[in-house]
């Protein structure tokens, strides 16, 4: 696993940023980065955000 941000903050910026630049679709990045998607889903879920694959970003 791949040392994510800590920070709900500033996690949910560096992935929206690498979803927007580099992935198309989480699935896609958490498979490249070796990352559990629910896991990363629930640590962004907690700060309120949830992922749109129609936006392919969390809002």
């Amino acid at each position: 696993m791949n040392a994510l941000p800590r920070d709900p903050a500033i996690l949910l910026s560096w992935v929206n940023t690498q979803l927007r630049d580099r992935y198309p679709s989480l699935a896609a990045l958490c498979e490249d980065l070796g990352e559990d998607e629910a896991d990363l889903c629930a640590r962004l879920s907690a700060i309120g955000y949830a992922y749109s694959p129609e936006q392919n970003r969390f809002v």
